[in-house]
């Protein structure tokens, strides 16, 4: 099949290499000139593990290609993907602009019938309003249909070859056939392919999203309750986990929730209620509670330095909201840094991936290491903020001797109580005991 996609950021350029990857035409629409430059020359200019080999391949088969005309896109393609940013608005909802912007784009350029598919992560109603746009310039037939993208960062090309499942939001049976061919290859093991009408498929990625937010945040608020009463949230987390009315996943406390997806979904939810007269009051306890667990250290950073951090150096492990990707959106560690700085410390940071987004956000407010160990040479302290495995078994004594105190902050529970008490450390972590 022949398949156009418009934007390539994150969902984007993942959904048209896998589309590629199962012997599709795809041409990929961006207008940024440079940007599709570089990726002619088949660089990637995201990272996720996989994509590379994935993105090279087709490319060399001319399978994928790209261009910056949208009326190339239209010509090329039955089915229009529509991967554009939605980024959050000041007011906590998503901003259409890019979306129904190009929309009208379509409407001026249609000429025969296609499938606009909705992508992004859109609140519900957008696929009428993106219809309601093209309908008025055109008297064109076509489809608009709303497909939600189900990609973890790091994890984004197994999910979108080896889906969960498929959400498609449609009422027109031509769209649903075409749809339902275009992604037979990805469900062979049985998975299902869901069809339901387009504001349920809208809705869905919302409450999906949502929920996991609130998993996170549940855990996070027993966590700190574990703290104060003395209880262990490891061992409360392993018996809640392997209760299957519950599950294991999303069940592991730590700094709150960053990324591109959760904070802004669980905002624009929030706000789509408002709208409509309805308040989510669960939403704003995960919101409340996420912003504070973000700076959760920062308290226990001043109590013990006795509330003087100037001129104190602390290292920095892992910058990206989670590990492997460099997306440092709504990152918790950005925060830490942030106050840390306020408070008079000279920051050093390292993260495999994602230190020039930092550079670019920080400048040179920041010290940037090339290693793990070289980051901790003469700092008073250690804060780990994204678990990277290569954090996950260090060598002690190597960190300990590059350490100017053996201090460590772990915002997400890395290693064993008993080890670090073994190593002599002062270990301070997240719902579990303090070793000092």
């Amino acid at each position: 099949m022949k398949i156009t996609v418009v934007g390539t950021g994150y969902v984007g350029l993942v959904t048209g290499t896998c589309l590629a990857e199962t012997g599709n035409d795809v041409l990929c629409i961006d207008i940024d000139q440079e940007k599709v430059n570089i990726m002619k020359l088949g660089e990637v200019p995201i990272y996720e593990p996989h994509l590379d080999i994935l993105f090279e391949r087709n490319i060399k088969a001319n399978r994928l290609n790209f261009s910056t005309s949208l009326k190339d896109g239209l010509d090329h393609g039955s089915i229009v993907f529509l991967a554009l940013p939605t980024p959050e608005d000041e007011d906590g909802s998503a901003d259409l602009s890019y979306v129904l912007g190009v929309a009208n784009d379509i409407g001026e350029m249609l000429s025969d019938y296609k499938v606009i598919v909705d992508k992004s992560t859109v609140p519900v109603g957008t696929a009428e309003k993106v219809s309601e746009a093209i309908a008025s310039k055109t008297d064109v037939e076509f489809d608009v249909v709303s497909n939600p993208e189900f990609l973890r960062e790091g994890f984004a090309v197994d999910d979108f070859l080896k889906p969960e499942r498929i959400i498609v939001g449609s009422t027109s049976k031509r769209a649903i056939e075409l749809m339902k061919k275009l992604y037979r290859p990805f469900v062979r093991s049985g998975n299902p392919i869901i069809i339901m009408d387009e504001r349920s498929a809208e809705l869905t990625k919302y409450a999906a999203n949502a929920f996991l937010a609130t998993k996170i945040t549940f855990m996070n608020e027993i966590a700190n309750y574990c703290e104060k009463v003395g209880a262990d949230v490891d061992k409360v987390r392993a018996g809640m986990g392997t209760d299957s009315r519950i599950g294991k996943r999303f069940l592991f406390p730590g700094i709150g929730y960053g990324g591109s997806c959760f904070p802004k979904d669980v905002k624009a939810l929030h706000k789509s209620g408002k709208d409509v007269g309805y308040h989510f009051n669960i939403l704003d306890s995960v919101i409340d509670v996420n912003n504070n667990q973000k700076r959760i250290l920062i308290p226990r950073i001043k109590d013990y330095f006795k509330n003087d951090l100037n001129g104190k150096t602390i290292a920095v492990w892992g910058l990206a909201f989670k590990p492997e990707t460099d997306d440092i959106r709504e990152a918790p560690a950005l925060y830490m840094i942030q106050d840390l700085i306020e408070l008079g410390a000279n920051i050093k940071v390292f993260d495999p991936e994602a230190m020039d987004n930092v550079r670019y956000k920080f400048g040179d407010t920041l010290e940037y290491s090339s290693s793990m160990y070289k980051v901790a040479e003469g700092a008073d302290s250690l804060i780990i903020c994204t678990e990277w495995s290569i954090f996950r078994t260090p060598d002690f004594q190597k960190l300990k001797s590059c350490l100017k105190s053996a201090v460590i902050f772990d915002g997400r529970n890395l290693y064993d109580l008993e080890e670090m008490e073994k190593e002599g450390f002062y270990y301070s972590s997240i719902g579990r005991k303090l070793i000092k």
